[in-house]
């Protein structure tokens, strides 16, 4: 009964920040009565672009998407006014970087003046790419693969990112100078600033690369935006974030009949100390439901094995949380992939860790290696949503069943 309600609750909460209902109500609510075309980025970009064409008006005379290989909507691929490039997550491949050399090459080829609607989703930094010169592909990838296994938060990822582009920091929104730009977004990043969100394709960051970077890469990096890019020529909307993903989150527990205690704190950090925080909030709780959003920064080894930060934090929680019965807790990515795994994450309670050393693993071992997603498969404890639609980071909700 636990685990249902708690895959309920979720399902409540991503269905709040559906791509394509989100989009729809505010590009109604727009109005776009004159002449448009389209830029759509990112894991949701098929989903935002759904609702946009349920909008009324005409929709794009002619429009670009790029999103992750996996991520097509074979509907959309009929659409004679729309191509769809699919390219690699979490890291750049050869087909982002084509995406970006045809993103520019779309952009200049628009017609003098005409409005442009984009559409930005998480997933946009890896998903598209325009290099600074003297970057490659195997350069880009190794950047971003140390960036990602560093344990550094997504806005310092992202400063970095934003030096190593042409496209990013305002780059996009810059080449769109002449254009009246509407930029709606499904952001993925805590305070919804459009400058953080898929690295800020449509807004600079005044934001400095971390200290301590290795000197190969310190190198690479080129100077930040000398002015305000295109400030005045871009309106930016947020159409879905992670509050409301939470709202909805507690209004189903709720009216399920449980009380609700709702964390404002993001979670962020090593999960490990995450983790601990979680399972000291429903200790010191009341029995019902608790909720958390935000998302940590595992610091990766050299041969990372299967799984990401949600499935990560969910065994680390199942660790602190074994042998009791009380607890059960479920942590997921919104927009169903979490790492470099197609799950969503994980739905533990106090027996996950007994389930998987049942089959011969090691829960240390496999913590060490970052190897979660292998060890949830075997106690039974992966979720699996599938692509969402959407992207506003991470949930985590908690059910404790009586008092301690």
């Amino acid at each position: 009964m636990s685990r249902a309600l708690l895959l309920e609750i979720l399902a409540a909460g991503l269905a709040a920040v559906d791509g394509t209902v989100c989009t729809a109500k505010a590009t109604s609510r727009a109005g776009h009565d004159r002449p448009f075309d389209l830029i759509a980025i990112g894991k949701s970009a098929c989903a935002m672009t759904r609702g946009l064409l349920q909008a009324p008006g005409a929709g794009p005379g002619r429009g670009l998407i790029i999103t992750r290989r996996g991520y097509e909507d074979p509907v959309l691929t009929r659409d004679d006014r729309l191509e769809i490039r699919a390219t690699g997550h979490p890291l750049p491949d050869q087909d982002s970087l084509e995406a970006g050399s045809y993103l520019l090459e779309f952009v200049a080829g628009l017609q003098t003046g005409i409005d442009v609607v984009c559409l930005i989703s998480g997933g946009a930094s890896s998903l598209v790419e325009a290099p600074v010169p003297g970057v490659d592909l195997e350069t880009l990838r190794r950047a971003n693969q140390w960036l990602l296994a560093s344990g550094l938060d997504i806005r310092a990822i992202n400063a970095v990112r934003r030096r190593l582009s042409r496209i990013k920091g305002g780059g996009l929104a810059a080449a769109l100078t002449g254009h009246a730009v509407t930029a709606y977004y499904i952001s993925d990043v805590a305070a919804d600033d459009p400058a953080d969100i898929g690295s800020g394709l449509l807004k600079a960051s005044r934001l400095e690369p971390p200290s301590g970077l290795p000197a190969w890469l310190g190198a690479l990096l080129g100077p930040g935006p000398a002015g305000d890019i295109a400030a005045g020529s871009v309106q930016h909307v947020i159409v879905a974030d992670l509050d409301r993903a939470l709202s909805a989150c507690a209004a189903a527990a709720a009216a399920a009949g449980f009380p609700v205690s709702r964390h404002r704190t993001p979670l962020r950090g090593e999960p490990e100390r995450a983790a601990r925080r979680i399972v000291s909030d429903l200790d010191s709780g009341q029995p019902g439901i608790q909720l958390w959003g935000g998302e940590t920064t595992p610091t990766l080894p050299t041969d990372p094995g299967r799984g990401g930060r949600n499935q990560h934090l969910a065994l680390c929680c199942a660790r602190r949380i074994a042998g009791r019965g009380d607890i059960s807790i479920l942590c997921a990515a919104t927009d169903g992939s979490d790492g470099n795994s197609a799950d969503a994450g994980g739905l533990v309670d106090g027996a996950t860790i007994a389930r998987g050393e049942a089959q011969g693993l090691d829960v240390e071992r496999s913590l060490s290696r970052a190897d979660a997603g292998v060890f949830l498969e075997a106690s039974g404890d992966l979720v699996s949503t599938g692509p969402t639609g959407t992207n506003v980071t991470d949930l985590v909700i908690g059910l404790k069943t009586r008092s301690g």
